[in-house]
């Protein structure tokens, strides 16, 4: 692992700057991400895993709310309570989706909430968490699911010491990006009493012919 994992305010000062950066993309990342749909096969598998059709959802980092709207327009007595860091993306993710509920929350805080949920939903907030943040989510994901709760999570699959910064293309936004890897993932869900339902991977393309592999996990509390 990097020497920035053991380093308290150079994490707190690039959760900050990430924080802030995501507050001023949010306009831009709704007008790129809203009609997204290479996911949606992996949304309805996790529809699918719930039981409930009047389930309790708590989705975790839902941006300008591309993800709550899928699974509302699906299901539309799904009870969401939809979380983000940045006040921007929940102003839109509320606007775009006025009957689900939203909390400006870090997810490295929902161990705050006190209510349970039948099913969790983190899509793409893990690759802006460390390794040790991820395996916490997941243990305070378990903690917050009735039992035989479902959980989604995604991550970009890659060697985690390849982490980094990355800044984009026109140079006026960095943040610091983790890659994840399947095996320590794996053991943390076996740890915290997760069954996996489904492992997916979706190849992302990227400009210059860069090809991101996206890695998908639906699990089950057992």
């Amino acid at each position: 692992m990097g020497f920035f994992i053991f380093d308290k305010s150079k994490i707190m000062n690039r959760n900050q700057n990430t924080l802030q950066t995501w507050d001023k993309l949010a306009q831009n990342y709704q007008e790129k991400f809203m009609n997204v749909t290479i996911y949606d096969a992996s949304y309805d598998l996790f529809c699918n895993a719930i039981a409930n059709e009047k389930a309790s959802v708590l989705e975790i980092g839902s941006g300008p709310g591309n993800i709550t709207q899928y699974l509302l327009d699906k299901h539309p007595n799904y009870k969401i309570l939809a979380t983000d860091v940045a006040p921007n993306m929940i102003e839109l993710a509320q606007k775009n989706n006025p009957s689900a509920q939203f909390q400006v929350l870090d997810a490295r805080d929902i161990n705050q909430i006190e209510q349970k949920f039948d099913a969790v939903l983190c899509g793409f907030c893990m690759p802006y968490l460390s390794k040790e943040e991820s395996i916490q989510l997941i243990n305070d994901s378990y903690e917050l699911l009735n039992n035989n709760g479902i959980l989604y999570f995604s991550v970009i699959e890659n060697d985690y010491d390849r982490s980094g910064s990355q800044t984009s293309s026109d140079g006026q936004f960095t943040m610091h990006v983790y890659y994840h890897q399947a095996d320590y993932l794996q053991a943390g869900l076996k740890k915290y009493g997760f069954e996996t339902i489904h492992l997916l991977r979706i190849e992302y393309p990227k400009p210059n012919d860069i090809v991101d592999t996206h890695l998908i996990f639906i699990v089950r509390k057992s």
